[in-house]
């Protein structure tokens, strides 16, 4: 058996929406959704939101959830998962899902730890969906694009179109739009806390760059279901009408 940790960092702090975790949508605080979704697996031995908010807190008790603070002053989410990570025994996999991911589903996230449910021990996964390369998504900076090779592996995160088009092409180009939601084997994410900053991740502003430019692989699943990351005001009115998951899902 694989037990699996799932850490929800979630501040308070929030510049381009302030108090994002506390925002209502379709009746339930933001970070709710993102607990409650998690809650529903499985196949996670225990979930615990890690923030340095006691306004957020209480609304994760108030349901029954588990919170453990944590140090405001703490740069990045993989940083406070893994300021949690390293409190908990017995602890093989650990799930960083960012509390901006409101519609994230069960599925997803087995989708997310599939590989290490079957046995494989790669460092890291991260999840991704198809992406248009007509569509608007593909040249907004917003919108992460990731590359992988052959083998499914990472090979470049970008908040630029890639790969450069020299020729229209007919076939289907596997860009995927990434998702910023991680799983991490416990003894890796232990490593990577500890890795230097580098150019690649500072130029982009992505911090899963890191991980590849210290020479580490990152494992892409794949997921066909459609999900909405909420960081802005704009992301902030379409979640009031993004479909719920249905109950299949959950």
């Amino acid at each position: 058996m694989v037990n699996i940790l799932c850490v929800i960092p979630s501040r308070i702090g929030s510049t381009r929406l302030p108090r994002k975790p506390l925002l209502p949508i379709q009746g339930k605080p933001m970070v709710q959704w993102v607990y409650e979704n998690a809650a529903h697996c499985d196949f996670f031995t225990e979930v615990i939101v890690a923030t340095d908010s006691t306004e957020i807190a209480a609304v994760i008790t108030s349901v029954g959830g588990k919170v453990m603070m944590t140090d405001p002053h703490l740069p990045t989410g993989s940083e406070r998962v893994a300021a949690v990570a390293e409190k908990i025994r017995d602890v093989d996999v650990v799930v960083n899902l960012q509390g901006d991911e409101p519609f994230i589903t069960p599925t997803m996230l087995r989708q997310l730890v599939l590989p290490y449910l079957n046995n494989e021990t790669p460092e890291m996964t991260t999840l991704a969906m198809s992406l248009d390369i007509h569509g608007e998504k593909y040249r907004e900076v917003g919108a992460v694009k990731v590359i992988t090779d052959l083998h499914g592996n990472a090979i470049y995160f970008s908040r630029s179109p890639i790969p450069y088009l020299r020729q229209q092409m007919v076939e289907k180009i596997p860009v995927y739009h990434h998702m910023g939601v991680y799983a991490f084997r416990k003894d890796f994410l232990m490593h990577y806390k500890t890795l230097s900053q580098t150019p690649l991740e500072k130029a982009e502003s992505l911090e899963q760059l890191r991980v590849l430019e210290h020479g580490f692989k990152i494992r892409v699943c794949l997921t066909a279901e459609k999900s909405i990351e909420v960081n802005t005001p704009e992301e902030y009115a379409q979640a009031q009408l993004f479909p719920r998951p249905s109950s299949s899902t959950l």
